[in-house]
C-alpha cells in the first residue's frame, strides 16, 4: 500500500482495490480507501446502553457545575458521557482524551459534532469531586439498581472486601475472588 502522510488528514491510502483469485463464482477483494476509522467500535453500544439506563443524564443532574452556563463548552452532560465512556473502554488515565476527542465514533457516542473535551477539562471535572459528589453518584447508582427490581428488595446487604488477602482454610461461605 502506497501512503503519503498529510499533516491535515494523516496517511493518504491507495484507493485501488486489491483483487484475490476467485474460487468458482466467489470473488474476494480488499480496498484501502482510508477515511475515518476507529479502534473503539464498542463505544456506540455503550451509548445505546446509557440511553436505556439514563446513567449519564442522572449523574449530570446531581453533579455540581460551577462554570458560568452562558460561557461553557462543552456542557456537563457531554463531559460526563466522555469520561464514563473512556473509563468503560479502558482509558482510565487522562492522557488519551486529547487523541480520542477527534474520533468520530467517540463524538457520536457523546452526541457532539465537533472535538470533545481535552484532558485538562476532564481533569478539572474530576478534581471538583468531593465527598458530597461521591455520595450523589452512589445515590444515583443505588437508585438505578433498586429500580431494576420489581418489587424492590426489603433488605439489601453489600459486603465489600478492600484487600486481596487470601482467606485461609476451607470454612463454608468463605472465598476470595481477587477483585
Amino acid at each position: 500500500m502506497n501512503t503519503k502522510p498529510s499533516a491535515a488528514t494523516g496517511p493518504v491510502c491507495n484507493p485501488q482495490p486489491f483483487e484475490f483469485p476467485a474460487v468458482k463464482k466467489r470473488a474476494l477483494s480488499a480496498s484501502f480507501p482510508g477515511g475515518d476509522v476507529t479502534s473503539d467500535g464498542g463505544i456506540p453500544f455503550l451509548r445505546q446502553t446509557d440511553r436505556r439506563l439514563g446513567w449519564t443524564k442522572a449523574l449530570a443532574q446531581v453533579l455540581p457545575d460551577p462554570r458560568a452556563p452562558e460561557r461553557i463548552e462543552p456542557p456537563l452532560l457531554a463531559l460526563v458521557r466522555q469520561r464514563l465512556d473512556g473509563l468503560a473502554a479502558g482509558y482510565e488515565d487522562l492522557n488519551d482524551p486529547d487523541t480520542l476527542r477527534h474520533d468520530l465514533a467517540w463524538q457520536t457516542a457523546v452526541e457532539r459534532d465537533r472535538a470533545l473535551a481535552s484532558s485538562p477539562t476532564l481533569c478539572r471535572l474530576e478534581n471538583r469531586a468531593d465527598r458530597s459528589v461521591a455520595w450523589a453518584v452512589h445515590q444515583v447508582i443505588g437508585d438505578q439498581c433498586l429500580a431494576s427490581f420489581a418489587p424492590p428488595p426489603v433488605e439489601w446487604i453489600l459486603d465489600f472486601e478492600a484487600t486481596e488477602d487470601r482467606v485461609p482454610g476451607p470454612p463454608a461461605g468463605r472465598c476470595c475472588h481477587g477483585y
